[in-house]
C-alpha cells in the first residue's frame, strides 16, 4: 500500500471517529430539548415546586443553580489568579513545581461524589456548617480550582515575551509589569475559561447531594436580610440545584407530572449550559479581537 492510500485511509478512520462523537451528542442534546423544550413555559420558570401536586416549576432550584454559581466564582477565582500567577511567572523549574503541578492534575480528577463525601464529613459534620449553600460553594470550589488555574497559567503563558521585556525596559517592576502589561493582555483567556469552568459548575449534582441537600425551603425573595432563615440571599440554609432537583425527581418523584418536570428541567439546564459555552466563545473572540485592535 502507497504512502498517499495510507494517508487517505488515516484521514477517513479520523472523520469517521469526529462524525460519530458528533453525532452522539447532538443525539443526546437534540432528545434533551425536543423531549423537554415543550413543557418550558414562563410558569414553569417562575414557580415554586410542588412535592405532590402537579404544576410545579423550578424557580427556586433555578436561583439556587446560579446563587450557588456567583459564590463558587467568589471563592475559587482569587485563589486561582494568585496560584496561575505564580506558576506562570514565579514558579523555579524545580520538583517542588512539579509537585503542586501534578497536584493540581490529580485535584482535577478526583470523582465528584469522592469531593462531596470529603467535604460532607469535613464541612457539614465535623465544622457543623450543615446543609447549606456554602457547604456546596466549597465543594465546588475543589471542583474550579484546578481548571482554573490552568487556565489562568496557560493564558498568562501565551502572552509574548516582548510585552514583557517591553514593560521592564521602560522601567517597572516584574509584579507592576504582570499586573499593568501581562494580565490585561490574558483576560480574553481567562474570561473564556471561568465561563467554562461555571458551565460545570451548573451542571454538577453528585457532590451537591451531600453538602448544599436536597430540601428546597420555602424562601423569600423580598427578604434582603442575610442572616434571615427565610432570606433567598443567606448562604448558610440548605439549596437544592437545578442538577439535584431533576436526579431527585427521577429517583423519587411522586408527582402526576414528574416525567414532564424531569424533561423540562433537564432542557433548562442544557440551555443554560449552552448559553455559557457558546458565550465563552463570543465573549472571548470579542475581548481578544478589541484588546489586540485585530478586526
Amino acid at each position: 500500500m502507497n504512502p498517499k492510500t495510507t494517508n487517505k485511509i488515516a484521514i477517513g478512520v479520523i472523520y469517521s471517529f469526529v462524525a460519530l462523537v458528533v453525532a452522539i451528542l447532538i443525539s443526546l442534546i437534540g432528545y434533551i430539548l425536543v423531549t423537554g423544550v415543550p413543557h418550558i413555559s414562563w410558569h414553569f420558570l417562575t414557580a415554586k415546586s410542588q412535592s405532590f401536586l402537579a404544576g410545579g416549576g423550578i424557580r427556586d432550584q433555578l436561583f439556587n443553580s446560579v446563587y450557588l454559581l456567583f459564590l463558587t466564582l467568589l471563592l475559587s477565582f482569587p485563589i486561582a489568579l494568585g496560584s496561575g500567577i505564580y506558576l506562570a511567572e514565579y514558579a523555579p523549574k524545580n520538583w517542588i513545581t512539579d509537585v503542586i503541578r501534578t497536584t493540581i492534575e490529580v485535584l482535577s480528577s478526583l470523582p465528584s461524589v469522592v469531593v462531596g463525601l470529603f467535604c460532607y464529613l469535613l464541612f457539614v459534620v465535623q465544622m457543623h456548617i450543615g446543609f447549606s449553600i456554602l457547604s456546596g460553594a466549597i465543594a465546588l470550589t475543589f471542583f474550579n480550582l484546578p481548571l482554573l488555574t490552568r487556565n489562568i497559567e496557560d493564558s498568562l503563558k501565551s502572552v509574548s515575551n516582548l510585552q514583557r521585556e517591553a514593560g521592564l525596559s521602560l522601567g517597572l517592576s516584574n509584579w507592576k509589569t504582570i499586573m499593568g502589561i501581562v494580565l490585561p493582555a490574558a483576560v480574553p483567556g481567562i474570561i473564556t475559561g471561568i465561563i467554562l469552568s461555571a458551565g460545570r459548575v451548573f451542571g454538577e449534582a453528585a457532590a451537591l447531594i451531600y453538602t448544599a441537600g436536597q430540601s428546597a425551603p420555602i424562601i423569600d425573595y423580598a427578604n434582603w436580610n442575610i442572616f434571615s432563615d427565610n432570606s433567598f440571599l443567606n448562604p448558610m440554609r440548605p439549596a437544592e440545584t437545578l442538577a439535584v432537583h431533576i436526579w431527585k425527581v427521577n429517583s423519587e418523584g411522586i408527582t402526576p407530572d414528574a416525567n414532564l418536570v424531569s424533561s423540562g428541567s433537564s432542557a433548562v439546564l442544557i440551555i443554560v449550559i449552552l448559553i455559557f459555552n457558546l458565550s465563552a466563545h463570543w465573549l472571548g473572540r470579542l475581548l481578544y479581537k478589541k484588546m489586540t485592535s485585530n478586526s
